[in-house]
């Protein structure tokens, strides 16, 4: 896909300058942090440039996907925590066939501590949903896979993305494929859990995405509010083809589509490659990788506003046109926006920054610049926080190898 292919672009000479966003303060580049790289893939049995971010469990230890090595087509991983040290530890490795291969998304935790996830092409050709099991406990390796269902291609849609997983209370999975359904341009999905323990699970299709004005592309997943509506954005399609956010409201056996906001691709910003979160007060936060004053995507707020949503930037990217995230952006705690960006930053080649709510304004602080060398190059992945405010995250490239890293950033 063609979003996972603009490292090339990234490799020339960027050359910007800052651009300070509406209501947005820069401030100089945190200097408290420590950066580590916890580990080096090296395209062998470990696996090789890892494009997803990382899932957390209560201990600590991280899980995540690697899209190529392994077996030749990806690789499922946990690193160990332990006191201070990590170990690296292969789950499953995808040998192309009808189990899948590509990996692109996250590991998530499912019912009683399994671990499911996507892959983008293999099965029966256009990708899978796939669990792991272990016979000692649930990320005990050796694993299993198994495949939950494999994309035909057909209305059913074709190649899950970046997207997470999402699951509601009775255990059935949520997610999106950015191509196939009815008119080709990508799906909404439902995957219901199995009755019984011989059961299969069956797949739903919410949302088929039609000619493209509707939206087309989506590449993240999908997010419910309390009610039980679904949210969302696409990267094509909409009245100007740079996008939307949608949401998809179910009514009986069917889900209806509004369109809450079109990204013209100006100062708006165009192309959201990531997904969208809620803060307690019903706010969607979101971002997109190209448009926006600084060229490189933008930061973005949607409020809800007498039935409908005001749209508002909070953070102007600077740079390449695919600056911006690959990923959704991540919230803390305090109301905090933490961001990675793919080849922004003082090097060019990947960024974390965060966003600082204070009466009404974002603070822009610097996290950290990867340089290109041993701690990393081209950040795709989002970051992950354990219960002391650690971040985790992934490169594409870079490290010790060139075939990307996990590294943790302790402030």
């Amino acid at each position: 896909m063609k979003h996972e292919s603009m490292s090339a672009i990234c490799e020339l000479v960027l050359a910007f300058a800052l651009v300070v966003g509406v209501a947005v303060v820069a401030t100089p580049r945190m200097q408290a942090q420590t950066f580590n790289v916890l580990y080096n893939f090296t395209n062998a049995s470990d696996g090789a440039s890892p494009v997803a971010g990382l899932t957390i469990d209560k201990a600590g230890n991280l899980y995540g996907t690697a899209q190529s090595g392994g077996a030749g087509y990806g690789t499922a991983f946990e690193l160990k925590h332990s006191g201070s040290s990590w170990t690296f530890k292969p789950l499953y490795s995808f040998a192309s066939g009808t189990d899948g291969a590509s990996p692109m998304a996250r590991l998530m935790f499912g019912a009683k501590g399994r671990l499911y996830g996507t892959t983008s092409q293999g099965g029966a050709g256009y990708g899978t949903v796939f669990k792991l099991t272990g016979p000692t406990g649930a990320t005990q390796p050796p694993l299993t896979e198994a495949v939950i269902y494999s994309f035909m291609s057909g209305n059913d849609g074709a190649q899950p993305s970046a997207g997470d997983l999402i699951f509601d209370k009775a255990g059935n999975m949520y997610g999106t494929t950015s191509y196939g359904g009815a008119s080709g341009n990508g799906t909404v999905f439902k995957l219901t859990a199995p009755k019984g323990k011989k059961g299969n699970w069956v797949e739903t299709v919410l949302y088929a995405f039609g000619q493209g004005t509707d939206g087309a592309v989506p590449v993240a997943g999908v997010t419910f509010d309390a009610s039980g509506n679904l949210y969302g954005t696409t990267s094509a399609g909409g009245t100007y083809g740079y996008g939307i956010v949608f949401e998809l409201t179910p009514s009986g056996s069917s889900w209806t589509e509004s369109i809450l906001y079109n990204f013209t691709g100006g100062n708006d910003g165009g192309t959201a490659y990531g997904g969208l979160l809620f803060d307690q007060s019903g706010n969607l936060y979101g971002a997109t990788i190209s448009g926006g004053a600084g060229t490189g995507g933008t930061v973005f707020q949607m409020t809800p506003s007498s039935g409908g949503w005001n749209y508002n930037v909070l953070y102007n990217i600077p740079g390449w046109t695919v600056s911006g995230p690959f990923r959704t952006i991540m919230m803390d705690a305090s109301g905090s926006l933490y961001v990675t960006t793919h080849c922004d930053g003082a090097y060019g080649e990947g960024s974390s920054f965060k966003l600082t709510p204070s009466n009404g304004t974002w603070t822009y602080s610097d996290i950290y610049d990867f340089t290109g060398g041993t701690d990393g190059k081209f950040v795709i992945s989002d970051l992950t926080f354990d219960q002391n405010g650690n971040l985790y995250g992934t490169t594409q490239q870079g490290g010790a190898n060139g075939y990307g890293v996990i590294f943790e950033i302790t402030p």
